[in-house]
């Protein structure tokens, strides 16, 4: 069968024959026994729905085996014969234009070389998946294949509903995922409900489609990174960066790190995690010794090389060791998994990675203890450093929540101080960019073409340098950065899969970019193209420990204005919209929406995106405002000057010495 006739046949009619477990891919760690018998039959009733009652005697005991190896049905066998990648938008077969972005930007998340589990259908952060099974997303292709520009398919939690009718200015797609009752969302609530196949965890932009590879990270980590430094008034030439984590999201450090121009060190358990990002190009080196690692560190340091290192092993072992060493650290981090610490998010120090995965499927109760014991040596060992001068940020993962859940000696008796160590949003991101409207905006050029996106990275760089011409003294910096970070982007090789950019931007910058992209591909400059954008924004996302921690009046727990935020954008133009529960700090830490939009050098493309992206980014300024944070009150007054429709309740100021 061709590519175009596998994609519309949807689930086949007759069974494909099982394939081989692939030993050379990274796979999702078993999933904990948690479902009583009878709920296991549940589950494999759920599955078997799926297809045609004469496979079924032949599917039960396949499916039954996958639930008892992987605490999961997969439905290995109806993964695809060909090849997994964002192909160029022509190549989807299909009555809407839209709809074929969305299939490339599906592959795009599943392709090898971005994805982290593949064959689980998972993108990154050990649990972030796209569809819970094969059949989903066979399925959800075909029907995107059939939509038509009248009609809208609904997405729950990977499982494609159907195809409802609805016009041309609605969504094409609608997308949620975890979207629990209240009461069951705790995370064993996930292992039980994902495993009956009735939810998922969809991450931030894996369950939404808008995954970019690392590349989406490098740039906030790069700017977070050079904003640590000059938090410590340092120059990063010769400073000293130590992290953890090489797998999705994470990989992205090492490089965000070389494009700051720092040393830094990023512990991985995972051998295939380091190695594929040491054949990428994403880090410099890979040492195993820790007694090597400190001399390499100092050598770097004192020559003042930019160089990204792999440690071989646990990050607690590198703190610990370094502190031993009196190994001075100027920034200091985490992003391993912790969202899902007791799945594989995190590895506990003193074990290898497979007495630890072992443990995890079979012991663990014991590993949960041994999780929460390492916890407590890495805050110990952080603490260390610290003490010494080390400015030490949570990285969103959820490290100090579960930190301090274990015992850790991290909790701060500092009013609107949870704990002794800031969130980076706290302190970086949220009071430097997001309060400005600033956040990361990202475009995919569904041509495949490499020239496209050289193309598209010379216009976003042109607008930006008008803009910031005219930008007013507050948000200089943030435009600098951004320049820099668009000229260097082709140099610094940050595409994996589809030929995608991402740059911090506001809805000025976002709307201009925009509409000269619109106005090339009328032109016939480029081909069309996918706006979108991380969840990890001003106003997607709302989440007490990440996005939304420098909001202080009490409203950092609500989770308003993700939830506003994707129902506006549905009705102003978007492609389509997501809203997730889950993703970054964990499974009812945090709610989180975001979107897609298709331009294609019409006049309603233009129509949409001048609607729609303003509202996506004013909505969160507006709410931040209203949180009192000076930032935010200065960049809602100078919307409202540029757009008289815009009215927004601004708040007063009490005086403290009158409370």
């Amino acid at each position: 069968m061709t590519f175009t006739q596998e994609i519309q046949q949807g689930i086949p009619d007759q069974l494909p024959k099982p394939k081989p477990y692939d030993t050379e891919r990274n796979h999702a760690p078993k999933r904990k026994e948690i479902l009583t018998t009878e709920k296991k039959k549940l589950a494999l009733r759920n599955a078997l729905r799926y297809f045609d009652k004469k496979h079924h005697a032949t599917l039960l005991p396949e499916f039954k085996a996958e639930l008892e190896e992987y605490g999961r049905i997969y439905m290995y066998r109806f993964r695809p014969d060909y090849d997994m990648y964002a192909r160029p938008i022509h190549e989807y077969p299909g009555k809407s234009q839209q709809a074929k972005a969305i299939m490339l930007m599906i592959q795009n998340n599943l392709d090898y070389a971005v994805a982290q589990h593949p064959h689980e259908l998972i993108t990154y952060g050990g649990n972030g998946a796209v569809f819970q099974n094969w059949a989903q997303y066979l399925l959800t292709m075909q029907y995107l294949s059939q939509m038509t520009d009248e009609q809208t398919l609904a997405m729950y939690s990977g499982h494609p509903m159907g195809l409802f009718p609805s016009h041309k200015d609605a969504p094409r797609v609608v997308v949620t995922n975890g979207m629990m009752i209240p009461n069951y969302s705790k995370p064993d609530d996930w292992e039980k409900f994902n495993a009956l196949g009735v939810t998922q965890y969809g991450q931030m932009t894996a369950g939404s489609f808008m995954y970019i590879g690392p590349q989406g990270i490098v740039h906030g980590t790069t700017i977070t990174v050079l904003n640590g430094f000059r938090k410590i008034n340092k120059q990063p030439q010769g400073g000293l960066f130590v992290t953890s984590g090489l797998g999705g999201m994470s990989g992205a450090q090492p490089k965000a790190g070389n494009i700051s121009g720092c040393v830094t060190v990023c512990a991985e358990v995972n051998k295939k995690a380091t190695q594929t990002r040491h054949e990428q190009g994403w880090v410099d080196e890979v040492i195993s010794n820790v007694t090597e690692l400190a001399n390499r560190v100092r050598k770097a340091v004192s020559e003042k090389e930019t160089v990204s290192i792999a440690y071989d092993g646990n990050v607690v072992d590198v703190w610990e060791h370094f502190a031993k060493e009196n190994i001075k650290i100027d920034l200091g981090s985490d992003q391993t998994s912790l969202h899902n610490p007791w799945a594989g998010g995190y590895y506990p120090a003193g074990m290898s990675y497979e007495e630890a995965n072992d443990m995890m499927a079979n012991d663990p109760e014991t590993f949960k203890e041994k999780v929460q014991e390492s916890l407590r040596r890495h805050a110990a060992a952080i603490k260390k450093h610290t003490e010494k001068g080390t400015y030490f940020f949570d990285y969103g993962n959820a490290f100090l929540l579960e930190a301090s859940r274990a015992g850790a000696d991290i909790l701060s008796e500092e009013p609107n101080k949870e704990f002794i160590y800031p969130s980076y949003v706290q302190d970086i991101m949220g009071p430097m960019c997001f309060d400005y409207g600033f956040g990361p905006f990202r475009w995919v050029c569904t041509s495949g073409k490499p020239e496209d996106l050289q193309k598209t990275d010379e216009i976003a760089s042109e607008v930006l340098q008008e803009l910031m011409n005219d930008s007013p003294k507050e948000i200089q910096q943030q435009m600098q950065d951004n320049i820099k970070w668009i000229k260097g982007a082709q140099e610094n090789k940050l595409v994996v899969g589809s030929q995608a950019r991402i740059l911090y931007a506001d809805a000025n910058g976002r709307t201009k970019i925009a509409s000269a992209f619109n106005k090339a591909i009328k032109d016939g400059k480029i081909g069309p193209v996918v706006l979108g954008r991380d969840h990890h924004d001003v106003s997607g996302t709302d989440s007490p420990y990440r996005e939304t921690s420098n909001i202080y009046d009490g409203s950092r727990f609500t989770a308003d204005m993700a939830i506003q935020n994707v129902i506006g954008d549905s009705f102003r133009g978007a492609t389509w919209v997501s809203i997730h529960n889950g993703g970054g700090v964990g499974w009812g830490e945090v709610i989180n929406g975001g979107f897609g939009m298709v331009l294609d050098g019409t006049i309603d493309a233009q129509r949409r995106l001048e609607s729609m992206l303003f509202w996506d980014v004013n909505n969160g300024i507006a709410r931040r405002s209203w949180a009192r944070n000076d930032g935010a009150v200065f960049a809602i007054k100078r919307a409202m000057d540029n757009n008289p429709n815009l009215q927004v309740t601004l708040p007063n100021f009490v005086d403290d010495d009158l409370l």
